[in-house]
């Protein structure tokens, strides 16, 4: 079981996304699934702010402050 984040730095603009699904591949909880040929956030309060979707993103579609919530799911 994870904790769950009510607010984070997760952002995804739909308009730059390429569709490549990566997001949902490199995310530990679930937060994104696709959406025909875009991504898009079905679990925002799950996102751990890991980085993971933003440094895979090719289309740069994805930003998130890293550190800040995964450091406090570690504590």
């Amino acid at each position: 079981m994870f904790n769950s984040y009510t607010e984070n730095t997760l952002v995804l603009d739909v308009e730059k996304c390429v569709g490549c699904a990566m997001c949902t591949m490199v995310c530990p909880h679930a937060v994104f699934a696709m959406d025909g040929r875009k991504a898009k956030i079905v679990n925002y309060s799950a996102c751990m702010e890991c980085g993971a979707c933003q440094l895979n993103c090719p289309a740069r579609a994805i930003s998130v402050t890293s550190g800040v919530g995964c450091a406090a799911a570690m504590i």
